[in-house]
């Protein structure tokens, strides 16, 4: 295992990006080094905030384990919260702990690779000047103690391992060298692989890069070893899965499974709304007297003005109704979710929780049934695993991502997950069930869903997905998936925020017991920037009638037609989407649930291709 960095408070990060960009096991490029986001074991949870999600818990509960227990913040100093300058160099840094990988460096003016527990290299840590740390060649021969780079060559497989490429291997083909000293020079500007030589001073043997790219790059690698850096093991089975070679910071090497609740009150009282809110801090107050003594401290500030006595019994209500267990966990996440915003009440709204119904836009009252608009949401997501080469997106968001594809967060089973919390606006749409079971009916919507059934069955067998035929969504959520998508290309041309910063949320189930069809278009920041307005403005009735209008025109004819509307998801495509691409109807990847799959235009208006689907027709 390379040399430990531990807590290198070099820039800040959001707790958001520890999620979803520099989460546990992905790679980080400090200005002079790169360092690889270690397991939750090595984390320091003294310094983690709990967030109190109890339907999300419950939902992760279900997935990982009962052994999960909190959800807390990644570390955070109060004391450290006014910039690099007011940081005490010798003092105890919090952070995320990290490591420096790869573990082979480059000397940029003798070409010398080596390892770092060569001791070639040498650490230097500069207290006052954190960003200046970095790994210099102690005895380079053509410059004084100059910086090293890390190489920018590394081996994954789609298990989630990661591990150095074998330069020692790779370079001899197996033959023994006696002391390999190894260079690697880079002829040209191209920076190509072919251009890259490694050289070995010892026995003279030298072979190109380009090689470990190529047709008999499978045969020509080693096995993968079924390293987990980030968990400082092996495991205890050699890897089947075939090694890849991967670049330093490459966009494939690090996909982050999450999963993610807007949290719903779950009491009209005051008192109580406020106890939910603060459960992780009173989950342990099992007396009066153990509450009191909480009540000393600030993180209780918030209910101030209520009674030890009101407290108290609130805390016990709580107990007795068990929404600390499993709550929501058996009906999913989005069923109390829907049933808040389809049956607002006033009654409910919070800080974090504020909905407005307003009517719905003049002349689409008999296809949409309520307009709703969430003025205040709050959102908590957690990070279950993570894998590398394959998105999870690849299978259907994580829902049927194979168990030896998820890379695990710690050695053990974990008793805690990081997490995030954010906070935004947005605007809910409820279709009318009526007018979409009509629509189910038509000849041509039967048809296009039976050709979209074919190719979500094809799309899993592809991938070794068993059942083949399971988890189809439906026309439904086609449907609304769809409209959602129009609406969110048309909202970013007025709303203020950028294309990747609003989301959706898709409630689609065709079971009468417990219909759903509806869509959430909303935005999350963990900033201020996320509850601006400028996207409840666009929930009035006047401007949201002139956004869907103009939504609608623009999916009539797209810049790729007619290669676009003639797209169909057969079972010979790889693809899950008919009339749709980025010309028309696909959103950037943090914006959309499904990764651009089950949608079509036709199911909108009149394509090229497709007539007699279109909803709003």
């Amino acid at each position: 295992m390379t040399n430990d960095i531990r807590s290198a408070v070099v820039g800040d990060l959001r707790p958001s990006q520890l999620l979803y960009t520099f989460g546990v096991g992905s790679l980080l490029d400090l200005p002079r080094l790169s360092v690889l986001v270690m397991g939750l074991d090595d984390w320091n949870t003294a310094y983690c905030q709990p967030i109190t999600e109890e339907r999300l818990l419950s939902a992760i509960r279900l997935q990982l384990g009962s052994q999960v227990q909190r959800l807390l913040m990644p570390p955070f100093d109060p004391d450290e919260s006014e910039g690099p300058g007011s940081r005490n160099p010798f003092g105890n840094q919090v952070g995320v702990p990290v490591a420096s990988f790869p573990g082979w460096m480059r000397c940029p003016k003798c070409n010398r690779l080596a390892p770092l527990d060569s001791g070639l290299f040498k650490l230097k840590v500069q207290h006052y000047y954190p960003d200046r740390t970095r790994y210099v060649h102690t005895n380079c021969n053509k410059a004084n103690e100059p910086p090293v780079l890390p190489v920018r060559f590394l081996i994954a497989c789609p298990n989630g391992h990661l591990d150095d490429f074998p330069w020692v291997e790779y370079l001899h083909k197996g033959r023994p060298c006696s002391s390999p000293r190894l260079r690697l020079r880079e002829y040209g500007i191209s920076t190509d692989a072919s251009d890259i030589v490694i050289y070995c001073d010892s026995c003279k043997a030298e072979r190109r890069m380009g090689e470990a790219f190529g047709p008999r790059a499978e045969d020509i690698l080693p096995p993968c070893r079924g390293r987990h850096p980030h968990l400082r093991n092996y495991d205890e089975a050699e890897c089947t899965e075939s090694v890849r070679v991967t670049l330093l910071g490459a966009s494939n090497g690090w996909f982050p499974i999450t999963l993610s609740a807007i949290s719903i009150p779950s009491s009209t009282e005051k008192v109580r709304q406020l106890v939910e809110d603060n459960w992780a801090t009173l989950k342990p107050a099992t007396s009066p007297e153990i509450l009191r003594a909480f009540r000393q401290t600030p993180l209780l500030a918030a209910l101030a003005e209520f009674s030890d006595d009101e407290i108290w019994n609130a805390i016990e209500k709580k107990r007795e109704s068990g929404d600390d267990e499993e709550s929501g966990g058996a009906e999913g996440l989005r069923v109390p979710e829907w049933k808040a915003f389809s049956n607002p009440d006033a009654a409910m709204n919070t800080n974090d929780f504020r909905l407005r119904v307003a009517y719905p836009p003049a002349g689409y009252g008999r296809r949409i049934e309520k307009t709703v608009l969430v003025e205040r949401i709050r959102e908590v997501r957690a990070l279950m695993g993570f894998t590398r080469i394959e998105s999870p997106g690849d299978f259907m968001d994580g829902e049927d991502l194979p168990e030896e594809r998820r890379a695990r967060l710690s050695r053990r089973d974990p008793e805690w997950l990081p997490a995030a919390e954010v906070r935004g606006e947005g605007v809910f749409l409820q279709f009318n069930e009526s007018a979409i079971r009509k629509w189910e009916q038509r000849k041509a919507v039967k048809e296009l869903s039976r050709v979209f059934s074919s190719g979500h069955i094809a799309w899993r067998r592809i991938r070794g997905i068993e059942p083949n035929d399971g988890r189809f969504p439906g026309i439904r959520y086609v449907l609304l998936h769809s409209f959602a998508h129009a609406l969110m290309r048309q909202f970013i041309l007025e709303c203020g925020y950028t294309a990747a910063s609003i989301r959706e949320r898709i409630y689609s189930e065709e079971k009468p017991e417990n219909a759903m069809a509806g869509i959430l278009i909303y935005t999350a920041a963990a900033d201020s920037e996320g509850t601006l307005g400028g996207l409840v403005s666009l929930g009035e009735p006047a401007i949201l009638g002139r956004h869907i209008d103009q939504a609608l025109e623009q999916m009539r004819l797209c810049a790729s037609d007619p290669l676009c509307s003639e797209h169909s998801p057969a079972e010979e495509s790889a693809s899950i989407h008919a009339a749709a691409c980025h010309a028309c109807l696909f959103a950037p990847e943090t914006s959309c649930e499904r990764g651009n799959k089950y949608l079509d235009r036709a199911t909108l208006v009149r394509t090229f291709s497709t007539e007699g689907a279109a909803f709003f027709e």
